[in-house]
Order: C-alpha cells, then structure tokens, then sequence
C-alpha cells in the first residue's frame, strides 16, 4: 500500500494526541507563513493552506487570525524551521521537524531524547539520503485517468498515483505541492482531502521487534514531547 495509506494509519493513530500541542504548532507554521510571505490568506498559497489545514484539524479561529495579526508585525517572535537527523534502535533512523524560537534549546532538548535512550543524534545529511521529500494527498473521486492527464499537462510526474478503494492517492516532490493541489482543485472542484501531508518520506522500511521495538517506542514518546519538535518521520514499519 502507498504512501497516502500509511499517512492515514498514522493520523488515526494520532487520535487523541493533546490538542494544546496541535494548536501551538499550527500557530507557529501560520505566524511563519504569513511572516515570510504576505498576511493575506488569499494572496500567499502556503499560508491558504495552512490555515485550510489547520480549520480541518479544529484549530480554533481565534488561535488562527492571532498567529496571523501577529505577523502583520504586533509580534517579535522569529520562528525557523530546523531538521535533525537521528539514528534509533537496529537499523531505524529519524527525521525531526521542528519549530522554534532558541535554537540552543531545541537541540539540547532533542539531543537529551536520543541520549537517554542511548542512541545518537546525526549530523546533515547523515539520514536524509534515505528519505523523500513529498507531499501526500489522498481524496475520493472517480476521475483518475483525467486527473492524471491533467497532471502531465502542467509537466508534474507524481511520485505515486494510484486509486485504492475509491480513493486516489497522489504523491509528488515537495517543490510541486500547491500546483498539484490546483490542478486537482480545477479537476475535482469539490474534492475533499482525507490526506493533505508535506514530510520526509522513508525509501526502504525496516522492521523492528523485542528490545528494539521497545526503545524505538520510547524514543519516538521522548522527542514527541519536546514542544518545539512538529514532526517526526522514521523510517519503521509499524502494524
């Protein structure tokens, strides 16, 4: 199964993470969008989808317009997005997305996670070569053999395309994200996604048991509680 599917498994998953966490983190990818771009939705593409994103995921509206007011300039936070690379139990790796404000701190607190566990933060490029950098959409519509053709039209060669029990699952390279998304828009003008992901995407799974399965587990709980990290990829294959 793609990419799309196992994006889904893991949201389901996520069922019940703590909500307080979901809402900073899309407060701090919405101020960045709208600090690096323009502070209108409809005039900068990255924050349209963000905040589209973020009002699927429930996230408040006040908690939306304050992160977008704020970049209008009534704040002084400076947000940059950092990956740490990272190598896990038997074979496992990780990619870590984070957002954050003091860079001293986010690396101290990432690098306490993997040294507790005894395992090892990397340098660039140490994990990364193992990774893809994609976006994931996955909706439903019977339109498959011309949403295609659309999609070579406007010269984007997904990385995936496949239609799985009505739903059509899409990947494309990150570069190409919100053309693929109004080519699909101008095909489906209703669509509704189920799955809408930009991340590091695994080439090859391994699978893991017993002790390393055990420490694995840990180590993703311990850098998923640290408040600056959004995003963890890895590239395990969990049931």
């Amino acid at each position: 199964m793609g990419r799309a599917y196992a994006v889904r498994e893991a949201k389901i998953k996520k069922t019940g993470a703590a909500k307080g966490k979901l809402y900073t983190n899309f407060a701090k990818e919405i101020y960045l969008a709208a600090k690096n771009g323009s502070p209108e939705i409809e005039a900068n593409s990255a924050l349209k989808h963000l905040v589209e994103k973020a009002k699927k995921m429930q996230v408040p509206a006040d908690i939306i317009s304050r992160a977008i007011d704020k970049a209008k300039g009534a704040g002084k936070d400076e947000y940059e997005e950092i990956i740490y690379e990272g190598f896990g139990p038997g074979a496992s790796t990780f990619m870590i997305k984070t957002l954050t404000d003091n860079v001293n701190r986010t690396v101290g607190e990432v690098r306490a996670a993997f040294n507790k566990m005894k395992k090892s933060l990397g340098v660039s490029n140490s994990v990364s070569y193992n990774y893809d950098n994609l976006t994931v959409m996955s909706f439903k519509s019977d339109k498959e053999e011309e949403l295609l053709m659309a999609l070579l039209d406007a010269s984007i060669e997904p990385v995936e395309f496949e239609n799985e029990d009505g739903f059509i699952n899409v990947s494309v390279k990150y570069g190409d994200n919100y053309k693929t998304k109004e080519v699909i828009e101008s095909v489906v003008p209703d669509v509704d996604f189920e799955v809408d992901e930009s991340g590091w995407y695994a080439k090859d799974l391994v699978t893991l048991d017993g002790e390393d399965l055990e420490v694995f587990n840990k180590l993703y709980d311990l850098l998923d509680a640290v408040d600056d990290v959004t995003d963890i990829y890895h590239n395990v294959k969990l049931d």
